[in-house]
């Protein structure tokens, strides 16, 4: 594992990130309604990495992964899904979280945003994704990683 995604390292950079105020959550999509291919998804909470001064480029992936909690009702998963929150916005190009909960499914789904493809794939490997990955049913995990042009 490369050094820059060791815990203590993710864990020192979110902490400058925080402390700098580049780290916020966004209220303003909270409720939104996003239509699946089998559910409508509710945003429930959705974290922005602020770009650092002089640098704005757009983000040019999606990672998107859905999937159910093994364990506990969807409104403790909801507030369980803060804890990793910190070592997300620390990984390498990252932009965006949108965290939803499907309606009729109970699935969980996180909308990611990376500066580059190579971010998105290299998340799926991540420590916070292994730490989800532990938590989730094996056969209702799913991902897909989209390029924006």
């Amino acid at each position: 594992m490369p050094r820059a995604q060791l815990a203590p390292v993710l864990f020192a950079r979110a902490t400058a990130y925080r402390l700098s105020g580049r780290v916020r959550f966004d209220k303003e999509c909270i409720g939104d309604v996003v239509v699946g291919p089998d559910d409508e998804f509710v945003v429930f909470r959705k974290m922005v990495l602020a770009s650092p001064k002089g640098h704005s480029d757009p983000p040019r992936a999606l990672f998107t992964v859905r999937f159910h909690f093994a364990r506990f009702p969807a409104t403790a998963n909801k507030r369980l899904s803060l804890i990793p929150a910190a070592f997300i916005a620390a990984q390498p190009g990252f932009v965006s979280k949108t965290w939803l909960l499907g309606r009729n499914t109970g699935m969980f789904c996180g909308v990611y945003e990376w500066r580059s493809s190579g971010d998105a794939e290299s998340y799926w490997t991540s420590f916070p994704m292994r730490l989800m990955k532990r938590r989730a049913v094996p056969e209702s995990l799913g991902y897909e990683i989209t390029a924006i042009h």
